[in-house]
């Protein structure tokens, strides 16, 4: 069994070499050979590590709430957390043989819970739901503000809390108010999408009420302007019938003037004539015996006047 070992560490690993009981290097990745029988070899990681943390406050509404998230940190003082914790590692497995490096991770997981507690009983449960990302930046600042980790030779890089749930009852609880919420909103618009339509058909009807009345105003003025049309075409017509009949009756008179010199008797002689003439045309004629009494009259006088 070969009694002389090689150990190489990696670059973010701080390596301590111990032999006999004394420190007889360190650095950071160290390699080197070693005595099997009598060497220690210390691993302390140096990298950004990532840890998840579960835990349970209460608000201030005296709700339980459950924090679930994620933070990194890096250790900044190897060789001192190396006095707090065992970071011995086996050399031929390249493993620490003690669980006490995930402890660390734990510790600054305690820290978070402590400063946690301080923001979240300050607020109540609704708040601490949907603003946990806002808490989380907040822890962050309390722990870098504080010298809470300086024991611990660590760094707290980042905290991030993907999920606050409540327990089971309260969030059945809360989804029944939340779902009862929803329903209200969709009743709402519901009833604001149906005083739409009905506001809508008001105004259709509005239009179409407009529209007639327009129709029937525009045909009021139609008939109206139609009645004066016909009235001045019949005044105007009855104008031209009494300047056409005035007219006839001045031509009638002047040719009735003709005759107021003449004798009656003669006139009626012409009057008698003018009907043998056009005989043809008439139907009959009744002559009295008075007027056949004035053409002999005047036949008489015309034959003593010419003797």
């Amino acid at each position: 069994m070969p009694l002389i070992g090689y150990f190489k560490g990696q670059p973010n690993e701080y390596v301590i070499k111990y032999g006999s009981g004394r420190i007889t290097r360190e650095g950071q990745g160290l390699a080197f050979f070693y005595l099997k029988y009598n060497t220690q070899i210390v691993v302390v990681p140096t990298s950004s590590m990532d840890a998840n943390l579960v835990f349970n406050e209460v608000t201030s509404s005296f709700q339980t709430v459950t924090i679930q998230g994620q933070f990194t940190y890096r250790i900044h003082n190897p060789k001192r957390a190396a006095e707090l914790l065992n970071y011995t590692m086996n050399p031929f497995t390249h493993t620490h043989i003690s669980n006490d490096p995930d402890r660390m991770a734990q510790r600054i997981t305690n820290i978070i819970q402590m400063e946690t507690r301080g923001e979240i009983q300050q607020r109540p449960l609704e708040e601490v739901l949907t603003q946990y990302e806002t808490i989380a930046g907040k822890v962050l600042e309390r722990v870098k503000n504080s010298a809470l980790l300086d024991p611990l030779s660590a760094d707290l890089l980042s905290v991030y809390f993907i999920a606050a749930k409540p327990t089971s009852e309260v969030a059945k609880a809360l989804e029944a108010e939340y779902r009862e919420t929803l329903l209200r909103k969709a009743d709402m618009a519901i009833s604001a999408r149906r005083a739409a339509a009905v506001e809508e058909k008001r105004k259709i009807k509005e239009n179409k009420l407009n529209t007639e009345i327009t129709l029937e105003e525009q045909h009021r003025q139609l008939i109206g302007l139609q009645g004066n049309n016909a009235l001045r075409q019949a005044t105007n017509h009855g104008k031209a019938l009494e300047e056409e009949a005035a007219y006839r009756t001045r031509v009638r008179q002047k040719e009735l003037d003709l005759y107021t010199a003449i004798n009656p008797r003669k006139v009626l002689a012409l009057a008698m004539i003018e009907l043998g003439q056009n005989a043809g045309r008439i139907g009959n004629v009744t002559i009295t015996s008075e007027i056949l009494a004035a053409l002999l009259d005047g036949r008489a006088e015309a034959s003593s006047s010419s003797g």
